[in-house]
């Protein structure tokens, strides 16, 4: 589902997770080729906003590690004082709701989100998702079993816990002792809490054998996906060209109905192509005005977030340019830059390359230029 511009994520990543083992913070260990803090922020890759909580001491190495629009807060001595100060840095900046998940669960599906998410959009003022306890509990001590209990109307807590960012800023403030987790905050605080389903997989990372089983879940959710796109743009008058977010100086201009990006364009396609949702045309209509010289980056962040919506994370992606001029080389690097601030992917998970066409075809007449995009999209 389409996030609301006032909605915001916070991802908890400011404890040490010393238990799961292996000698560093948790959410630094990496899960099957993708660090577990990574994992997470990607899940929330659709929402305006992102703040991630960090250790004082991991901050420098979020700035050099995480990319994409994320803002990072210093964490406080517990979770709650995490969480406050993540609260508060978005206090005043026109956000309406927040969604605070644990860094440490990077396998929360988009289902589990967009339930969160659409029982606050429908008014309630916290929603969390939770599964209902199935097994038999026991009281046990000195190693006996001293008594059953019941396991009636009992949930196990997952995240993201959702609110009303002033309602949950001020069950903070009014209660500075902290508590488990965000919910019980808002009980403290008199809100009534929505339950929305969770799921077995959300699990929380804590001991070493929740790595193996997150491995395992990867392994068999696995779905890989290939797309190719290609666009052509005819050459016309103009002093300057738009190649992958790169604007270049040029004695013509690519003719188009929006800024005629063609590389950006061939990407687009390339990536709704492996999703099987049609190209440009079908979610942009040529035909709709106020398309009309738009920039082509509207198109592949809708691109990207559909993906991530469809629980598909971009792996990696390739451009190549076909033309006589203007010379792309110098400006590759800056190319691949842009489109992975845009995809929301590390800058090496993206090539930009040329070639001519040896003075062949329209390109070599240089009558306009082309594009080829090849993408690998990853479920799991």
């Amino acid at each position: 589902m389409t996030i609301p511009a006032t909605y915001a994520a916070i991802i908890t990543a400011a404890g040490r997770g010393t238990r799961a083992g292996a000698g560093l913070p948790k959410q630094w260990r990496s899960l099957a080729g993708q660090t577990v803090l990574g994992r997470s922020i990607a899940a929330f890759a659709g929402f305006p906003r992102i703040v991630v909580t960090l250790a004082p001491e991991d901050m420098a190495h979020g700035v050099a590690e995480l990319s994409g629009p994320v803002t990072l807060v210093a964490g406080g001595a517990t979770r709650s004082g995490s969480v406050r100060a993540a609260l508060e840095s978005l206090e005043g900046a026109g956000v309406t709701h927040v969604l605070i998940h644990d860094g440490a669960r990077p396998l929360v599906s988009p289902r589990v989100i967009d339930g969160v998410v659409a029982a606050l959009a429908a008014g309630a003022p916290a929603a969390a998702p939770a599964l209902p306890v199935t097994d038999a509990l026991w009281r046990a001590a000195d190693g006996r079993v001293t008594a059953t209990a019941s396991r009636e109307g009992l949930f196990r807590a997952q995240t993201p816990q959702g609110f009303a960012l002033d309602a949950i800023l001020a069950a903070h403030r009014a209660h500075p002792e902290g508590a488990a987790d965000d919910v019980e905050l808002a009980i403290r605080a008199g809100l009534p809490v929505t339950v929305t389903p969770g799921d077995e997989d959300n699990l929380k990372l804590t001991w070493p054998e929740d790595f193996a089983r997150a491995e395992r879940i990867l392994g068999d959710a696995m779905d890989i996906r290939l797309g190719n796109g290609f666009d052509v743009h005819a050459f016309t008058a103009g002093d300057h060209v738009w190649l992958c977010g790169v604007k270049i100086p040029h004695d013509k201009a690519l003719l188009g109905h929006s800024d005629a990006d063609v590389g950006m364009h061939a990407l687009t396609d390339a990536i709704y192509g492996a999703l099987a949702q049609g190209d440009i045309g079908r979610h942009f209509p040529p035909s709709d005005p106020q398309w009309k010289g738009a920039e082509s980056h509207i198109f592949l962040r809708h691109a990207a977030m559909l993906a991530r919506q469809m629980g598909y994370e971009i792996s990696n992606a390739d451009v190549t340019l076909i033309c006589e001029r203007p010379k792309v080389g110098p400006h590759a690097g800056a190319m691949a830059l842009r489109l992975s601030e845009i995809i929301s992917v590390e800058p090496d998970r993206v090539s930009v390359k040329a070639t001519t066409s040896e003075r062949l075809g329209f390109t070599g007449r240089e009558e306009g230029i082309a594009a080829i995009a090849t993408v690998t999209l990853v479920k799991g």
